[in-house]
């Protein structure tokens, strides 16, 4: 449910509303439109009667929301959420293309990999510090050392950095050197983790579960905005069907579909979503024909000797041809539209 304002209310009497919805231990999303508010009421209403509101001076009326992804859904916001990182965005025709090693390595591979992904067009440097690997023997990352490396790099060649959180406890190490924070298909209904991230004020980028449905990638991004962050980027990163000869199946329809039922910007992972070299170009013009907001990809310099997913990675020169046609598929977007 939330709240509409009447047109051109003033800061007493919008103060007046969230004065009520805190005395009643209520959250609140705040948006703006032409001369109005929308204000979203978070939290268990059961008990109080919101029908008081209809009395305030602020108030025009109480309108309920019918998905249960209430926040996230175009149904609370019909246009396009748009997120600036730094004077870089994403969603509303911005593209933002994402590009790194599965994994941090050493200070030189990524200094390396980051000097040339940032030559052939990407704007975000990705790499893994802490590695939720399926096997406790497989590497795991440098960690705080490796995050060291990659803010290094990115500052050098004027990036931004994504990396992944796994816990609730590494938030604040993290927040020191990333600009985003990936939270991983394995921890999609990690709800505590979400709703730390919820208040860590910086953008998410939530990628979709193993065998995740799009309602529930959907509420588990809901978790994020209803805890106060509604700087979410969603991720379609393959799911897991009877298909065996690729790592994932990548589900393109879930681009389209995502965006007719969420506001907030969707990106394309087609590194992890057919685990094949030769198909992460083609799936990811795919998916952005399809209309995703940006693309996360892995870039290694010697793929064939990567710590991890080296099948998935690729030489610097397949990066340089995939943005090369990447502004092609963007120029004929922009014409079919």
């Amino acid at each position: 449910m939330y709240i509409k304002t009447k047109k051109d209310i003033g800061e007493k009497e919008k103060k007046e509303i969230l004065n009520f919805l805190q005395d009643n231990k209520l959250g609140s999303i705040i948006l703006k439109e032409c001369d109005y508010y929308k204000i979203g009421i978070i939290g268990d209403k059961k008990n109080v009667d919101l029908d008081r509101l209809l009395s305030f001076d602020g108030v025009d009326e109480l309108v309920s929301i019918g998905k249960s992804y209430k926040f996230v859904s175009r149904e609370f916001k019909p246009e396009d959420t748009v997120i600036d990182i730094k004077g870089r965005k994403i969603g509303g025709g911005n593209f933002l293309m994402m590009a790194g090693p599965c994994a941090i390595e050493s200070r030189e591979s990524i200094f390396e990999i980051a000097e040339r992904v940032k030559k052939s067009g990407a704007q975000v440097l990705r790499g893994g510090a802490f590695k939720p690997r399926t096997s406790p023997y497989d590497f795991q990352g440098l960690g705080e050392e490796g995050l060291r490396y990659m803010r290094e790099a990115a500052d050098k060649y004027d990036m931004l950095v994504v990396t992944e959180v796994m816990d609730a406890s590494d938030i604040p190490l993290i927040s020191k050197y990333a600009d985003i924070f990936q939270v991983g298909a394995r921890n999609m209904q990690n709800f505590s983790l979400l709703k730390a991230l919820g208040k860590c004020g910086k953008p998410i980028l939530l990628k979709r579960g193993l065998s995740a449905t799009m309602r529930e990638l959907l509420m588990a991004a809901e978790y994020i905005v209803a805890y106060g962050n509604r700087e979410v980027i969603l991720c379609e990163r393959g799911i897991r069907t009877f298909e065996t000869i690729t790592r994932n199946t990548v589900d393109i329809n879930a681009i389209p579909l995502l965006k007719e039922k969420s506001h907030l910007p969707v990106i394309i992972d087609a590194s992890h979503g057919t685990g094949r070299r030769s198909l992460v170009e083609p799936v990811t013009l795919a998916g952005t024909i399809a209309g995703a907001d940006g693309a996360m990809v892995e870039v290694h310099e010697n793929p064939e000797c990567a710590t991890s997913d080296g099948m998935q990675s690729l030489y610097f020169n397949e990066f340089e041809k995939l943005m090369g046609n990447l502004k092609k598929v963007l120029k004929l977007r922009d014409e079919l539209e």
